[in-house]
């Protein structure tokens, strides 16, 4: 099966190896995915506050990690 060209890079300074880091990317794409939808969710009435601090916090943690 071909690779696929990677969409993204490390934040300058992170070190992992490419493998753990292709893997990291898919959750870190997840979540970003997750981030959207809470964003949806969010202009409705039922969606809790502590879910958006949650998904907020992830993102910012990928942030430090790759630069997309």
């Amino acid at each position: 099966m071909a690779k696929k060209p990677q969409q993204w890079q490390l934040q300058r300074g992170v070190k992992v190896s490419e493998d753990a880091a292709a893997e990291v990317a898919k959750i870190a794409c997840a979540l970003k995915s997750l981030s959207v939808y809470t964003a949806l969710v969010m202009d409705q009435d039922d969606c809790p506050e502590d879910l958006q601090r949650t998904v907020d916090e992830g993102i910012a943690a990928i942030d430090k990690l790759f630069i997309w």
